[in-house]
């Protein structure tokens, strides 16, 4: 048999058999959200799926500057930013994000994945070598690859395997660290100011991508460097519009000189169509509104500290978890969908996290906790879990 053809029938087969047996929860369309709820084939569910952590979806001001711009602007743009399709937005959108990070300039994409791929693939090539945290997103690694850099992975967090890493490197190569700063599967946090000392010690520039720490970590929601109560340490800072921020896009800030050369390098940048004027205003007042209303920021960490703490009370491993990606570990895969499947049955919108995506034997339920939910919904969540985990044998 061909083996693509291969490869496609033994997907197909996974997704039939899970089907059939009532555990597949992948792809289900959501007909309405409101806050902390959804509604999906009828339902009204509880949502623990959610990257809107600062439930910024649905802020009137953010949807009257998409519905203005559209009438100013249109639904689309002309082209691609270099030639005709650069608007006012869009400069003010990267202005505003410069300022928010403390960097000299910006860089918007069209989406969060072809931020990392774009970037990394522009700045490293095959002279040079990328060190990556082995927990790094795909698109991270998937950037290395396209570059065609040597490409060097560290055990995830671990400091002494980074500087291992480091050690090992030609001087005379081009040298690039990349790091989440908030780890999407187990929700903890890079040891950043370990990463940055290394990082100057041996002449590298670093890159942090903040997906899931813009809005979520330091008092005030502006990342990982204002966790740790750092400045000036990350050469190239990276982040997504699609989470805290409810529109689309990605972007990087840096020095003006780094966002120049992206700006003319970048092929993703450079050959990919602008931003929407809706998704470029949308992205625009919501920094607006993360700025204007920072109690967000602390229900958020106040949740976070609740759900967590709840959980482990209750028996469960939640691994290193900080934020509010928080990974339920269940063992085995079937026992994640049967989990899933429980949990909602009793209306709560949570989904399981198998191999590969995570390590065999450490499938989870990755359930986010934002800013909607109220104390009296982390509770019933609770109650929710911990009948779940007990039933299947997941908790003692």
């Amino acid at each position: 048999m061909n083996s693509i053809q291969k490869r496609i029938d033994e997907m197909n087969e996974r997704v039939g058999g899970l089907q059939e047996a009532g555990l597949y929860f992948y792809l289900r369309p959501l007909e309405e959200v409101n806050g902390a709820w959804v509604t999906t084939e009828g339902r009204r569910m509880l949502n623990f799926a959610s990257y809107s952590y600062l439930d910024l979806l649905g802020h009137p001001t953010i949807g009257a500057a998409a519905q203005e711009a559209v009438a100013r602007y249109g639904s689309g743009t002309h082209g691609v930013r270099i030639l005709a399709g650069t608007l006012p937005l869009h400069n003010e959108l990267e202005q505003t994000i410069a300022r928010f990070k403390g960097s000299e300039a910006a860089i918007v994409y069209s989406s969060g994945y072809v931020t990392n791929l774009a970037t990394v693939s522009a700045l490293v090539g095959r002279h040079d070598v990328v060190v990556c945290d082995k927990f790094n997103h795909a698109s991270i690694v998937d950037g290395c690859l396209l570059s065609g850099a040597k490409f060097a992975r560290f055990a995830h967090n671990d400091m002494a395997s980074l500087e291992q890493r480091l050690r090992n490197i030609d001087p005379e190569a081009g040298k690039l660290v990349i790091v989440d700063a908030v780890f999407s599967m187990d929700g903890d946090i890079i040891n950043l100011p370990e990463v940055i000392r290394l990082c100057r010690k041996y002449d590298v520039l670093l890159m942090v991508d903040e997906a899931h720490s813009l809005g979520v970590l330091g008092e005030t929601g502006h990342g990982i460097e204002e966790y740790f109560g750092l400045q000036d340490g990350i050469d190239i800072k990276m982040g997504t519009l699609s989470k805290t921020i409810p529109s689309v896009g990605g972007y990087v800030t840096g020095s003006l000189d780094l966002i120049t050369y992206l700006k003319h390098v970048a092929r993703a940048f450079v050959f990919s169509a602008a931003l929407p004027p809706a998704q470029v205003a949308a992205a625009q007042a919501s920094f607006e509104v993360m700025e204007e209303e920072p109690e967000r920021v602390k229900r958020l960490q106040r949740n976070v500290a609740l759900f967590l703490d709840g959980l482990r009370a209750r028996g469960f491993d939640t691994l290193n978890s900080e934020t509010p990606i928080v990974p339920i570990i269940c063992g085995e895969d079937e026992r994640a969908y049967q989990m899933a499947r429980l949990c909602q049955n009793e209306d709560i919108f949570v989904l399981p996290v198998v191999s590969p995506a995570v390590p065999v034997g450490l499938a989870r339920l990755r359930a986010n906790v934002t800013a909607a939910h109220s104390e009296a919904d982390i509770a019933y969540a609770l109650d929710v879990f911990e009948r779940a985990g007990r039933e299947l044998g997941v908790i003692a």
